[in-house]
């Protein structure tokens, strides 16, 4: 496999890669400044990124928008070659079920980000957020149906489309844009080969706005993706990139605590289960004790973070932003382990650099 960039309109990364980003704490300007350090795009959560502000409790709106600013800063700083130059790009992953999404997204284009990724529903009104910036902007989509209605969406309403646009499968971590009915069917036989399919329509689909605006729309698509065969594979359905999460967790760089990562050495394929999140959706992760236990009985929440739109302290059978804070810190016990279904396949701690020659052996 040829090394080949990644071209965002006027922006390129040496390599066709984004990290993905994963909240609580998982990525920030360590995961991401060693990603755009060798050539990907490094991209920082804002999921709660503020959890370790001295007024996270207080308000955690301030806290997450002036550590948004903050760990962009120190990703770059990281990301940069002792030449002063930096081969990759850097970015942030808002989920549109924010609570004050807007704030984030506008935070973001100040402060300078290349790109903006958004998902956890339809970023419809991202287009006016970062009007009179550079920051480029890409829906996250799993279907051919979500990609065409953002599509139409931002072409009627702004008269513009997106910079570039990910495609999420089923085999992702964290949140998934999938029912438990679809999501029961992955180990069949022909569910990748029909999954295949979508996304070549979506990428069909993708590019008649290109050819609209007469511009190239980079298409990534991202879920269970770790090895070079995978890359390929992706690639020759006419994909232009891939986005890798799961497997940056487990390594040096990574801004989790150990035992996070260690907990993904361990995990085997009896341990991933797909569960329903405090806000309603199915998500992927790790079995533990924290698991077993909120299945039967509901933590008493005593504060609310303001995370997530639809989650709701009086309903909730538990806090999703203490339980994600507890695991990236490393209580693994007490917390909340999001992964994709290729941990499984994760055998020791590595580091940037080696994840990346393993998706792209010539990079």
């Amino acid at each position: 496999m040829n090394r080949q960039g990644l071209c965002i309109g006027n922006k390129t990364a040496a390599l066709p890669l984004i990290q993905g980003g994963m909240g609580v704490g998982v990525s920030l300007s360590g995961l991401a400044g060693a990603v755009a350090r060798e050539g990907g795009i490094g991209i920082i959560s804002t999921a709660q990124i503020g959890f370790r502000e001295p007024d996270f409790s207080e308000d955690s709106r301030r806290a997450n928008l002036r550590a948004m600013v903050t760990e962009l800063e120190k990703a770059r700083m990281l990301a940069q070659r002792p030449d002063g130059s930096c081969p990759g790009l850097l970015g942030y992953n808002i989920m549109v079920a924010t609570r004050d999404y807007e704030s984030y997204a506008r935070t973001a284009a100040e402060a300078g980000a290349d790109v903006i990724i958004s998902g956890a529903g339809l970023p419809v009104d991202l287009p006016a957020y970062v009007e009179g910036t550079d920051t480029k902007i890409a829906p996250i989509v799993s279907s051919e149906k979500a990609a065409r209605i953002i599509l139409k969406m931002w072409d009627r309403h702004y008269h513009r489309t997106a910079d570039f646009l990910v495609i999420e499968s089923a085999h992702a971590g964290g949140h998934l844009g999938f029912s438990r009915e679809v999501l029961s069917h992955i180990a069949e036989d022909r569910f990748d080969e029909d999954y295949d399919q979508e996304i070549r329509k979506i990428i069909t689909c993708v590019k008649g706005y290109g050819e609209k605006y007469g511009i190239s729309i980079p298409v990534i698509v991202a879920g269970g993706i770790m090895n070079a065969a995978q890359v390929r594979h992706m690639l020759s359905l006419g994909a232009d990139g891939v986005q890798v999460a799961t497997p940056f967790v487990t390594t040096e760089e990574c801004d989790a605590a150990l035992p996070f990562k260690e907990a993904y050495v361990r995990a085997r394929a009896e341990d991933i289960a797909i569960i329903t999140s405090p806000v309603g959706m199915p998500a992927r992760a790790i079995r533990n004790p924290f698991l077993e236990k909120t299945e039967k009985d509901s933590e008493h929440i005593l504060r609310c973070y303001r995370c997530l739109e639809k989650c709701s302290p009086k309903t909730a059978p538990y806090c999703i932003t203490q339980a994600l804070i507890r695991a990236v810190e490393g209580d693994i016990e007490n917390g909340l382990l999001f992964c994709g279904d290729n941990v499984q396949y994760l055998t020791g701690i590595t580091t940037v650099p080696e994840v990346i020659r393993a998706l792209f052996p010539h990079a």
